[in-house]
């Protein structure tokens, strides 16, 4: 895609179901403050733009742009790169703890596409669907003894160091096009349907397909490659020995 005039402007935070309007408006007044444009709500508690004001003076602009969205794969959809936060372990992700390092790769991402922030709600954080959907996982390494951050408070850390990162000049842009999450989540889907039809799973298939999720983040896929992926899968489909008929009584 076309290089934007700031790589913030390709940067989009998404809160996952915040529970305090007090932790909405504070995070519009953290975007506000570093420069960043773009929040995204999905399932937030209801409020009211005047609630978001009261904490985000003379904010209206970034307010006016907050998209809100029914279900988390429509936040993401669009985005190419998406950055969990979590205040601890979770069994099956590798936790990153040097948010410095991780803004710098952020910010030069988001010179040749569209990347996410994502966090979760202020009571238990990310639940295991909303981390699967996660490029990378990101820890502020808080004292171990109280280390879950307020949201807001989280939100600001992270793109203060967005801000700070984009003095670091960003490398050309590379051949192809980053595959969006839309895409890939159509590839999961695919890939779970075709695995399934030539009885592949022997034992807990979400465990084969967090394996494939992991392997396909790494690599990095553009959408070229994740097309052709995704036309395997499907002659995988055709390909399939048709189901036995279910037996009734």
């Amino acid at each position: 895609m076309d290089r934007v005039e700031s790589p913030l402007d390709q940067v989009v935070v998404v809160l996952y179901r915040p529970e305090d309007p007090v932790n909405i408006g504070a995070s519009v007044r953290a975007l506000k403050n570093m420069g960043l444009a773009w929040l995204r709500l999905v399932q937030p508690v209801p409020y009211t733009p005047a609630e978001l004001q009261r904490l985000a003076h003379n904010a209206e602009d970034t307010i006016g742009r907050i998209a809100v969205y029914a279900e988390l794969d429509e936040a993401l959809a669009d985005v190419h790169f998406v950055v969990g936060t979590a205040a601890s372990t979770h069994v099956g992700y590798r936790l990153g703890y040097d948010l410095r390092e991780m803004a710098a790769e952020l910010v030069q991402r988001a010179g040749h596409g569209r990347v996410a922030l994502l966090f979760g709600p202020e009571a238990d954080g990310l639940d295991r669907a909303a981390l699967e959907r996660c490029h990378r996982v990101l820890s502020i390494p808080a004292d171990p003894a109280y280390p879950a951050l307020n949201l807001a408070q989280s939100v600001l850390l992270f793109v203060y160091e967005l801000r700070q990162a984009c003095a670091i000049p960003v490398p050309p842009t590379p051949a192809g096009q980053p595959a969006t999450q839309a895409q890939l989540e159509r590839l999961f889907d695919l890939a779970e349907e075709s695995l399934a039809a030539i009885g592949f799973f022997k034992y807990n298939p979400a465990a084969v397909m967090h394996t494939l999720r992991q392997v396909a983040y790494r690599a990095e896929l553009h959408s070229q490659e994740v097309a052709l992926l995704t036309a395997i899968a499907r002659q995988i489909l055709r390909a399939a020995p048709p189901k036995e008929p279910t037996e009734t009584v």
